[in-house]
């Protein structure tokens, strides 16, 4: 069986929060279609909210700090990308948009992502196509076709009938086609590694 990481980006900023749920919900039916389909799949959950302070340093500062960095990395190692961001405005939120900001130029080229917000009417969901989709596909992203949106009124009613559910099902579907397409994924270089012994740093000097 073969082994694939899903990063789980979700940008709420309360707790309890609607966006997590929808990150949760769209992680667990993603995970149960590539297991389904023969793939052993780690999800790797970052909430925002946790690095908030630390997503504006960098952007100050220009120095991720350790808990950031390991949050980075996960997003750029992943074979595949869930990210929810809560509407404010009309658009995504603030801190999701800082932290990719920071995330690594060329990280997400090429990467499956499937895109999913939340907000207090069904009018907010036009978001997810003039402003999220656009965000990743400038980061030259791999954007499933169904995004998927959740109003109040999407939690009620039976869950494993509701239109909600459907879309989560298929925008699962279409995310795990597009990472079972590709290669592994790799862990990104630590740029602090050794690349060379000091035999070679010392140009071939032993002595």
């Amino acid at each position: 069986m073969s082994r694939r990481t899903l990063a789980v980006v979700s940008a709420g900023l309360n707790q309890p929060s609607s966006s997590r749920l929808l990150a949760d919900q769209l992680a667990a039916a993603a995970r149960d279609e590539l297991t389904r389909r023969g793939t052993d799949v780690e999800l790797r959950v970052i909430e925002l909210r946790e690095h908030a302070h630390d997503v504006v340093n960098h952007l100050l500062t220009g120095f991720p700090s350790a808990g950031l960095r390991q949050a980075l990395d996960t997003v750029a190692g992943a074979d595949g990308l869930i990210a929810v961001t809560p509407i404010f405005n009309a658009s995504y939120n603030g801190l999701f948009k800082a932290f990719f900001d920071v995330v690594d130029r060329d990280a997400l080229t090429g990467r499956p992502v499937l895109i999913g917000a939340t907000g207090g009417t069904a009018r907010h969901s036009l978001a997810l196509e003039h402003a999220v989709r656009p965000m990743f596909a400038y980061l030259r992203s791999v954007v499933v076709p169904t995004a998927v949106f959740a109003a109040p009124e999407d939690w009620s009613g039976d869950r494993d009938e509701s239109a909600l559910r459907s879309r989560i099902r298929r925008a699962a579907a279409e995310l795990a086609e597009e990472v079972e397409r590709r290669p592994a994924a790799t862990s990104p270089a630590d740029p602090f590694a050794l690349t060379t012994d000091f035999a070679q740093l010392l140009g071939g000097r032993e002595d």
